[in-house]
């Protein structure tokens, strides 16, 4: 039997990278997937691929932002599903620039999308999982968020406002039988990865203690483990995915 067979997933900013793989990954585990991005047609490909996998997927458009958008949205898949099971708080962006240099903004728009937006789907939805008694959030931190990074002020701050949200979520849930995780991921091998140079490329390399770039693929897994049974005594934690950068 498959790890989540019956089981009903959203997964935030699903349309591309990161997001696409978890769907896909949760999809050929049995689940069905209630996409969520900003614009509905971004979502199609995504759609596609997990209806190749035999699974139902519906897309939401959802700017997880605006907390009427939201509320409405996870209403809307609520009903079309009727539970939702499992949260993948996967949406985030980012806008760089040194701390001195970065214009409020960019800050607002970071911590809107990236943490706001995880504290207004975290609201939505378990308020159909508080009733159901059962329920799974697997929010996306960084590490960034634990060791901070020069240029990323904005970011940081927000990945780490997500590792701590992850851990009240689970203790003010977890005696309505609903779990809250974390992933930490490092630098994962996408489009922007591809483009650097050699020596951008050999100096991040030089940090991570694998000599390897993480895939999609393993953030991907490691959803999966935080969302099945298999990981049933695990919540308030936040998981690294990056090779050993950070390991504490």
């Amino acid at each position: 039997m498959a790890l989540l067979e019956g089981k009903i997933a959203l997964v935030t900013g699903a349309a591309r990278g990161i997001g696409q793989e978890i769907a896909l990954k949760l999809a050929s585990e049995g689940a069905d997937l209630a996409l969520c991005d900003v614009k509905t047609e971004w979502l199609d490909e995504t759609k596609a691929k997990v209806e190749a996998l035999g699974r139902r997927a519906e897309a939401y458009g959802v700017d997880v932002s605006n907390g009427e958008q939201v509320t409405a949205g996870v209403a809307q898949v609520n009903k079309d599903f009727g539970r939702i099971d499992i949260v993948v708080n996967n949406a985030g962006i980012t806008r760089d620039g040194l701390l001195m240099r970065m214009s409020e903004e960019d800050w607002d728009l970071v911590m809107n999308i990236n943490l706001k937006g995880t504290f207004l789907m975290t609201k939505a939805a378990s308020r159909f999982m508080m009733k159901q008694r059962s329920g799974v959030f697997v929010n996306i931190a960084s590490v960034i968020g634990l060791m901070g990074n020069p240029g990323q002020a904005n970011y940081g701050a927000s990945k780490a406002g997500v590792s701590n949200l992850t851990k009240t979520t689970a203790k003010e849930l977890a005696a309505r039988g609903i779990r809250a995780n974390a992933i930490a991921p490092g630098f994962i091998k996408t489009k922007m990865t591809d483009a650097l140079t050699d020596e951008v490329r050999d100096a991040m390399l030089a940090v991570i203690p694998m000599k390897d770039f993480g895939t999609p693929e393993d953030v991907a897994n490691t959803v999966l483990f935080l969302s099945s049974d298999l990981s049933r005594y695990v919540t308030g934690q936040t998981l690294s995915v990056c090779g050993g950068m950070v390991t504490s």
